[in-house]
């Protein structure tokens, strides 16, 4: 396997393991598999690099290289000689090295607050509290402070990039039309589809009383989505689908091959906005919306907009992050207990342009707000009310009003290609960018990793 190849391999295991800059978004050091360590004796210790007079160990070489292999064992990717490999992964450290570096003395500081936010936001993605979070960590060998050191770093090579990069890309009119061209041409390119699914569950040897009390079950949702009825409002009523309280029974945009074949076949002459018929299978009784169908790359001609409102609070001399975080916490009680309005409150106290409105945010599209904004809002059901969360900006508190799938304009499909083509150039230029703080560190090469 040539470098080239190698990087590419390891860069995409290194979603679940390694600070996902390139994505703005914070994946911690854990993976869907048990961190395991590897059979026989574990060797000393010893120091393999030095970084500006910080060292890294064998120690840290291995438990990442252990994480890469489960991790690229899972995709199905072919492993390289283990050396090789190692060498690559010791490569990354000293760079990740180099920039944490670099980081701290610009200043960047990461809360308490803000670390909090992400165990809370990494444990709920996964199904858990933190409680069972740690508990999980613990069986995998790692202990709770290690983990919250770990998303403080990435936290921090976020925010350095986004400081130190995200000034450097601009995108033109005449790229955005370039991509367009270069999609709607590409004829090897994959279909995606985003499914609205409702899943009517029957139980394993349900009587047949039970499944046509099922089957009855489904073909009445199905009836009520085809006369109108906002399809999310019916997942989250009906639908026994893991998640679908959340979700609004929102599948997402993945590519064909991704979802179950009898979903695809069932949707397959649908216009989008059209309701299937109901489909049986070992689970129970589905109903399916196309939400979206499209090329891949191509922006779509639908998308599912998010109608939110906001509490903005910034910290500053006379305001800490944490006090801050603490009197929105507040006003989530309040409002919750009926003892306070949100639009009122945020008249009063939020310190950002949308007070006037009450906060209001107004109907927003995917990508619009910034990825830890953004992140909170996509977990929460309409009407739902989210912890006090931190981004660039300061300490927010954020109400999820409504969804609705919406038919974007020409200028908006452009907006979303020019997302696209920006997150393109924002990954080449932090690559560039990497290797020049990497050139920079004076880095003193030890004994190799084993």
């Amino acid at each position: 396997m040539n470098p080239r190849a190698l990087a590419l391999v390891l860069a995409g295991a290194a979603a679940l393991s390694m600070p996902a800059v390139a994505q703005l978004r914070v994946s911690p050091q854990i993976g869907s598999a048990p961190v395991t360590r590897a059979p026989g004796p574990r060797p000393a210790d010893h120091i393999v690099a030095v970084v500006n007079s910080e060292p890294i160990t064998n120690n840290e070489v291995r438990t990442r290289l252990l994480r890469f292999e489960q991790q690229l064992a899972q995709q199905g990717a072919a492993l390289p000689p283990r050396a090789e490999l190692a060498q690559l992964v010791l490569e990354r450290l000293i760079s990740e090295k180099a920039q944490l570096q670099h980081a701290r003395e610009s200043g960047i500081r990461i809360s308490d607050v803000m670390v909090d936010q992400a165990e809370q936001n990494f444990a709920r993605q996964n199904g858990m509290d933190v409680a069972q979070l740690h508990r999980r960590l613990a069986a995998e060998g790692m202990d709770a402070a290690s983990f919250r050191e770990d998303l403080r770093n990435q936290l921090l090579l976020t925010r350095l990039r986004e400081r130190e990069v995200d000034q450097r890309v601009k995108v033109s009119e005449q790229e955005v039309d370039q991509y367009l061209r270069e999609q709607a041409t590409n004829p090897g390119a994959e279909v995606e589809l985003n499914l609205g699914h409702i899943l009517v569950a029957v139980p394993e040897n349900a009587s047949e009383e039970q499944v046509r009390a099922a089957q009855a079950k489904a073909r009445q949702v199905q009836e009520r989505a085809r006369a109108g009825e906002e399809f999310g409002k019916l997942a989250r009523e009906f639908s026994d689908a893991p998640g679908a309280a959340q979700s609004g029974g929102q599948m997402g945009l993945r590519s064909a091959d991704r979802y179950p074949p009898l979903f695809v076949q069932a949707v397959q002459s649908l216009p989008p906005g059209g309701i299937s018929e109901v489909l049986r299978s070992g689970a129970g009784f589905h109903v399916l919306k196309l939400l979206d169908r499209r090329k891949e790359g191509m922006p779509g001609a639908t998308v599912t907009q998010s109608h939110v409102r906001h509490i903005l609070l910034r910290p500053g001399p006379q305001l800490s992050e944490s006090r801050a975080a603490e009197r929105l916490a507040e006003f989530k009680r309040r409002i919750q207990a009926g003892q306070a309005d949100f639009a009122q409150l945020a008249r009063e106290h939020s310190q950002d342009g949308s007070a006037q409105n009450g906060g209001d945010l107004g109907w927003t599209n995917p990508g619009m707000f910034v990825p830890e904004f953004e992140e909170v809002v996509d977990a929460l059901a309409p009407g739902q009310i989210a912890d006090p969360l931190v981004s660039r900006f300061g300490v927010h508190l954020v109400q999820l009003l409504e969804r609705r799938v919406a038919k974007l304009t020409e200028r908006e499909q452009r907006e979303i290609a020019r997302n696209t083509v920006r997150e393109k150039k924002l990954d080449e230029a932090y690559a560039q960018w990497a290797q020049e703080v990497r050139g920079r560190a004076w880095v003193e090469m030890r004994e190799p990793p084993t």
